[in-house]
């Protein structure tokens, strides 16, 4: 863990997996997606300033594997969704602003819940990026917290850095799932918060 003065931190948002394909109307909706995107955009549109960077997620999906299924259990294998080159694969239409300094896609031939498993276009993973940044701190949002949201930030905190969850910014499969996947984050340390106190 890092354990620079507060003025040597340097902090990341990491917006996970918003894109219209999780949310309502989308091939794999989370209820309260669209919402979530929304407030993520206005989030960031005035709190831009607080963070070194911004980093943005998404699914790129060409052929994953058994993570595609006609038969889905929902717990290992899902719908098709994310589908490269899509317009459902594509940020969310209200992130059109959010002008994110970096960007990386994951899952073209496996999974990939963490954007730690994603790349940039210049073939740098997510670790890469924030190190090269010189980042200490993140702030993780998204869909779905359940799931791409909880192995981000798990991640995050495996490398080291101080890790925030902001919890009015991002929504679970079902609250079943959303609350085993709290559980999981603060006992590993990450910090659950809403964004109004993200300071």
């Amino acid at each position: 863990m890092d354990t620079s003065p507060t003025t040597d931190r340097r902090r990341a948002l990491l917006v996970v997996d918003v894109q219209p394909t999780f949310c309502e109307g989308g091939a794999l909706p989370v209820a309260g997606g669209n919402a979530v995107a929304e407030a993520i955009a206005r989030f960031a549109a005035e709190r831009r300033d607080a963070y070194a960077l911004v980093a943005t997620t998404q699914d790129w999906h060409i052929d994953p594997g058994p993570h595609f299924s006609d038969t889905p259990d929902y717990v290992d294998t899902w719908p098709p969704h994310g589908v490269a080159g899509t317009p459902e694969a594509e940020l969310h239409p209200a992130l059109a602003d959010l002008r994110p300094d970096a960007s990386v896609r994951k899952g073209a031939y496996q999974a990939a819940y963490s954007g730690f498993e994603g790349t940039d276009e210049a073939g740098r993973d997510l670790a890469t990026i924030l190190r090269e940044a010189g980042i200490t701190d993140v702030d993780v949002v998204g869909i779905a917290e359940s799931h791409c949201v909880r192995a981000t930030a798990l991640d995050a905190l495996g490398m080291g850095l101080r890790t925030r969850v902001l919890t009015d910014l991002t929504v679970p499969v079902s609250p079943e799932l959303g609350a085993a996947a709290r559980e999981e984050m603060a006992a590993a340390g990450v910090e659950l918060v809403p964004s109004a106190e993200a300071a």
